[in-house]
């Protein structure tokens, strides 16, 4: 009986005891593992890039989003000691290029020039949507924005935009106003600007600015949110009235026209921009090795003066601040496109 005891007691130290090792093995494997981990992210931080990078641009060449790609892009380049190849994905909203790099591995070798549309508005405009800004990319830095000019026909009675909006408010449906098409962030800003001021304004939409622009100047039209670089020499000339700029804070391009936050909506804010991204996962390290290179690369004289002439005002900062303001601006053109009652195609 004593045997039997002494044995069982004998074979539950051996299992408690190879219990134990077993713990400390696999607690030791899980520390090598971590250790692994952490060695091959900071070789990836040093070694990167060791080969040419790519940048989709979701639009053609020789655009706003373009130029920018490629400015920043050859700076880049430099700071990074690679090539940084510009890959021109146009078509659907920016929503083919979008899908192209949200599926691209996330080693930090294609990365992606988000927008306004594609990062901001086409989740809440466009049907069946096949990525989600959120999940499926990684904010590395918000570049550049471009606000849009408020511009009006000589003929409306109106030479402030507190006149303006007293004008079109006793006129409800009879002042007409003209965009770039449905869905853009044109229409997006003219729809939120009526609805935080109640305006009933009838939308009249172009296939591009040039020809909103003519029926403006040609009276065919009262207003419009035009983008500063085409609009501002139409007021030089005296073709139309600029009352405001939508951005937060004043235009470079136009620093003596108030915002509409100064004069009417405090808070209001509304502007395109453009953002550099890569594919969700990847590695921390090598993002915020980008993010540095991007905010050097803002400072750059000449990238700097290619921003002011394409009306844009440069921007940078962190990863996060972008992943916050992306966030707002989603949400934002959510509640505008539910309340405007425009429905996504």
């Amino acid at each position: 009986m004593y045997a039997t005891t002494a044995l069982k007691h004998h074979h539950l130290i051996v299992a408690l005891t190879e219990t134990t090792a077993m713990k400390r093995l696999l607690n030791l494997s899980f520390l090598f593992a971590i250790f692994a981990i952490s060695s091959l992210q900071i070789s990836s931080a040093q070694d990167y890039p060791s080969r040419s990078v790519t940048l989709i641009v979701p639009y053609p060449a020789g655009g706003i989003t373009d130029i920018v790609g490629r400015s920043v892009g050859a700076r880049l380049s430099a700071l990074l000691g690679q090539p940084v190849v510009i890959e021109n994905r146009a078509g659907a909203g920016g929503t083919i290029g979008a899908e192209s790099a949200a599926k691209a591995k996330p080693d930090g070798y294609t990365l992606f020039l988000g927008t306004s549309a594609t990062n901001g508005t086409n989740p809440s405009t466009i049907a069946n949507i096949r990525y989600k800004p959120e999940s499926d990319f990684a904010p590395i830095a918000l570049l550049a924005s471009a606000p849009l000019l408020i511009i009006v026909h000589p003929s409306v009675p109106a030479n402030t935009l507190s006149e303006f909006i007293t004008y079109a408010k006793a006129n409800p449906g009879r002042v007409n106003y003209a965009t770039t098409g449905t869905g853009g962030s044109i229409h997006l800003t003219s729809e939120q600007f009526s609805l935080l001021t109640g305006l009933k304004m009838n939308h009249v939409p172009y296939k591009g600015s040039s020809p909103a622009e003519t029926d403006l100047v040609g009276g065919h039209v009262q207003v419009m949110f035009d983008n500063v670089p085409s609009a501002a020499p139409l007021v030089q000339a005296g073709k139309v009235r600029a009352l405001a700029v939508t951005s937060a804070k004043r235009s470079a391009l136009v620093p003596d026209i108030a915002t509409v936050a100064e004069l009417a909506l405090p808070g209001f804010d509304s502007s395109s921009w453009i953002a550099l991204y890569a594919p969700a996962n990847t590695p921390k390290d090598i993002i915020n090795k980008l993010n540095v290179a991007t905010n050097t690369a803002l400072k750059d004289p000449a990238l700097l003066a290619t921003f002011k002439q394409s009306g844009l005002d440069p921007q940078g900062g962190p990863a996060e601040a972008l992943a916050k303001y992306q966030d707002t601006e989603i949400k934002k053109w959510a509640e505008v496109v539910k309340k405007s009652g425009y429905v996504p195609e």
